[in-house]
């Protein structure tokens, strides 16, 4: 009985999985979908944020208000929040860990304005665990040394050298999908809920919009900033 009203209902779930147009390139077909579009509008807010923070700063006052209280606030979260894990090498990595921090928030709460999250889509979670897996290995040869990241490979005994090196390549994929797979299930169930409640999905979705795109999204934000600064701590350890 279940199924027959999943399938029944199954032309009314929109997971706002939609081609918008299509070209050609190379001889292959290359289609826009949401995904682009809610990637592009959050990129068009952050850069509207940047520039009206930095005019905003320019002139900023001893005695911050109105905006630059938030810009401020902002600010100061990020930094305290890199130093307290990073320490010394904090100010070095203030920058990308502050953006990718806004980004992803504003990716996983734009389902709040009736976008669909970007970072629902795999194609966007992974290159940011690419990156950051990047940054990690730079890292680590720049201050390990080659010698140091052979050894660190053979630790404890060189036996154990292809579990370390899986280790090291499930990292972006860990990353990545925890981000995606958390947004998505939030993305799907609200799907659900209004696919197959729509007459009576009235008012009290938006206490799990809350919960979906608030707050598991600042949750799952946090979580991946965290876990990028301490992999990156990790491979700047000499010791």
């Amino acid at each position: 009985m279940g199924s027959n009203i999943l399938l029944s209902a199954g032309a009314d779930i929109d997971f706002m999985i939609h081609g918008i147009f299509s070209y050609e390139f190379f001889g292959q077909t290359v289609w826009i979908t949401t995904t682009h579009v809610c990637v592009l509008i959050v990129l068009l807010l952050l850069i509207i944020f940047s520039i009206m923070a930095g005019r905003t700063m320019k002139r900023a006052t001893e005695v911050p208000t109105g905006f630059q209280n938030v810009v401020e606030m902002v600010v100061e979260m990020l930094d305290k929040m890199t130093g307290s894990t990073m320490g010394k090498n904090a100010p070095k990595f203030l920058n990308y860990i502050g953006t990718i921090f806004i980004f992803i928030l504003i990716s996983n709460i734009s389902g709040l304005f009736g976008l669909r999250p970007p970072t629902a889509d795999y194609g966007v979670t992974l290159p940011l665990g690419l990156m950051t897996f990047a940054l990690i290995h730079f890292n680590k040869f720049k201050y390990q040394k080659v010698k140091g990241v052979i050894e660190g490979l053979c630790n404890p005994w060189p036996i154990w050298a292809p579990i370390n090196i899986i280790g090291d390549v499930a990292v972006p994929i860990s990353l990545s999908l925890r981000l995606f797979a958390n947004v998505l299930s939030g993305t799907v169930m609200m799907a659900l809920v209004y696919g197959l409640l729509s007459k009576i999905a009235i008012i009290w979705p938006a206490a799990l919009h809350v919960y979906f795109d608030l707050f598991s999204g600042a949750i799952q934000t946090y979580v991946f900033c965290m876990l990028t600064m301490t992999y990156i701590s990790d491979a700047m350890t000499t010791e």
